[in-house]
């Protein structure tokens, strides 16, 4: 999983703090390096990485909020053929926490829109989002009559 391609941006309104914008997205993947680019409307920072490492943050925090099936879920929707492309929730990040959402009317603020360009977008799923294992179901003592 060594090409893996990470492109994340969000739009930091008029009414925001671009730092608090960086530390939501902090929060969710890491250190990142930014570039803002003014708009008419505000500024749009964009994060740019390589490699697994950049996940590893997503992933434990899948982990721990214990959203994993929900999670896969929504990344096997966001699949094509080379990348995966969703978005996450931009205040529930800045709170160090991970809610999926669309990309309009989810997100007050608007999302943080990220973009995972990858040789097998199926096995980064598998990895960042495990399937359960399958267990045998347990047996139901019966009762004697």
């Amino acid at each position: 999983m060594s090409d893996i391609h990470v492109h994340i941006e969000a739009e930091v309104n008029h009414t925001e703090d671009l730092e608090k914008v960086q530390q939501a997205i902090q929060n969710i993947f890491g250190t990142l390096t930014f570039e803002v680019k003014n708009r008419k409307w505000g500024r749009l920072i964009v994060s740019n990485t390589t490699g697994h490492e950049a996940l590893i943050k997503l992933y434990d925090l899948l982990n721990r909020e214990q959203i994993i099936a929900a999670a896969r879920k929504v990344l096997k929707t966001s699949m094509s053929d080379d990348s995966l492309t969703f978005c996450l929730n931009k205040q529930v990040a800045y709170a160090g926490h991970v809610s999926f959402c669309q990309q309009t009317g989810e997100s007050p603020l608007g999302p943080i829109q990220v973009h995972i360009q990858c040789s097998n977008p199926r096995k980064l799923v598998d990895w960042i989002a495990p399937s359960p294992k399958r267990r045998p179901r347990p047996s139901v003592p019966r009762q004697k009559r």
